[in-house]
């Protein structure tokens, strides 16, 4: 009898590892799964439980194509590239990707099968609004290509379905061009929440993206404090090589995981932070790592955290509900758990993808211990978002119940009906997906 090995698999914030097999996409045998199926992985940053399949197989996405046209910025791309190795290609010769997340350690892929939003989305959406076509291989051993006009309910599934609908080989995605490898940045630093807010929907009518730093360390009516950032990209005036995107090789955390954070640390950090902004500075010239991808100048910085792990924890809300932003950085502050990292941004216009998060309103995400009390503390605190018509992202959760979903993703039955279509055995699934009953 021969013995399969497993290995183990974790989500970014290391709260539950499980053991599985893990396969290359090249070796897959669909035929071979058992009864716990497969869920496709790329470089590991969803931060719960997403992409791991406890017992079950874990597919390694694999493939090295990036076939862009120059003159239409078109890039057909393997699904296990990541945005960073599509940045390198890119950028020398004017193009950009027209979303990013926090890190440029995504696959495109998992941008796609998460839909992610960057600084950017009350102007230029999500990245599925900018995906033409998805190759996939479905539950039935097709490898098809999907497009809004072949099947649109298929595509709309899969842009924010968390690798449910099939494995993502390769998509075709629109770029955006660029003359200059620089940002401008103006940076305004803000007594309280209310200012942060108003500083941000100034700033979006003339600047392609926006974001703020939070401060949920200090109560009263500093709460809620923080750095608002915004700008866009440098153009050739600047003097700035588009050729010279060089991201610095990051700061090592030495292993293994040291708890570096927690309340005093974190207020520490957080006073620091504030105080070293600007409080006003205009047309600050920035590299494009330092201003989209700042926490990649530190290598496996999820390890400050200790072998307990962290969640990071993001909801939406609506615009007029930003009571309840104010009410959960009160709740932090008030609790003093380990916390230095909160960013708030604004959400424009949503899509009709099922899964997909955005939405228009107030997004904040929080990087809380992972402690019994924390878990509590949100559990709270979430009663209170999806009761203003809020929801939370899956591709951060840790913590939801099933319950949670089902309120805060009105088309949930919708993506359900494309799985039972295309995977009726649901061969592709996850631990988030038997956690949730997606």
């Amino acid at each position: 009898m021969s013995v399969v090995s497993t290995h183990r698999v974790s989500g970014w914030g290391n709260t539950t590892p499980v053991r599985a097999r893990l396969v290359d996409d090249a070796e897959l045998d669909l035929s071979s799964l058992g009864l716990r199926g497969a869920i496709p992985r790329g470089l590991g940053r969803a931060y719960g439980d997403a992409a791991q399949n406890s017992g079950g197989t874990v597919v390694r996405a694999t493939g090295e194509t990036i076939d862009l046209d120059a003159a239409t910025g078109l890039v057909r791309v393997s699904a296990a590239v990541s945005i960073d190795e599509l940045l390198c290609h890119v950028i020398p010769v004017g193009w950009f990707v027209p979303v990013s997340a926090g890190t440029r350690f995504v696959t495109i892929g998992g941008a796609i099968a998460a839909d992610i939003h960057g600084k950017n989305h009350h102007r230029d959406g999500s990245f599925g609004d900018w995906v033409r076509s998805v190759r996939m291989l479905l539950a039935s051993g097709d490898d098809v290509v999907v497009t809004p006009q072949s099947d649109p309910e298929l595509f709309a599934a899969t842009c924010g379905g968390m690798g449910l609908t099939g494995l993502i080989r390769e998509a075709t995605v629109q770029l955006i061009p660029v003359s200059s490898s620089q940002m401008v940045v103006s940076t305004r630093r803000c007594n309280d929440l209310d200012a942060v807010m108003s500083t941000m929907v100034d700033a979006e009518d003339t600047n392609r993206y926006t974001v703020a730093w939070v401060d949920a360390t200090v109560r009263g009516a500093s709460c809620g404090r923080g750095i608002v950032t915004f700008g866009d990209h440098a153009d050739e005036a600047s003097g700035a090589d588009p050729a010279a995107y060089r991201p610095r090789s990051p700061v090592r955390i030495p292993g293994p995981a040291v708890p570096l954070v927690n309340s005093v640390t974190g207020r520490m950090f957080s006073e620091m932070w504030y105080r070293r902004a600007p409080r006003s500075r205009d047309g600050e010239t920035m590299s494009i790592s330092g201003y989209f991808h700042p926490l990649d100048g530190v290598d496996r910085w999820n390890r400050v955290w200790g072998r307990r792990g962290f969640v990071q924890h993001q909801f939406v809300v609506p615009l007029d509900a930003d009571d309840v932003v104010r009410d959960a950085l009160a709740t932090v502050a008030a609790s003093r758990p380990a916390n230095f990292l909160n960013v708030l941004k604004r959400f424009g216009p949503g899509s009709d993808r099922p899964l997909s998060f955005p939405m228009p309103g107030w997004t904040l995400t929080m990087d809380l211990p992972a402690t019994a009390e924390v878990a509590s503390m949100l559990r709270r605190l979430d009663e209170r978002v999806l009761a203003a018509g809020g929801r939370h992202y899956l591709a951060k959760d840790a913590l939801v119940p099933p319950a949670a979903v089902s309120a805060g993703y009105p088309d949930l039955e919708r993506f359900r009906s494309v799985r039972d279509r295309v995977d009726p055995n649901r061969v592709w699934c996850s631990d988030l997906s038997r956690r949730l009953g997606l």
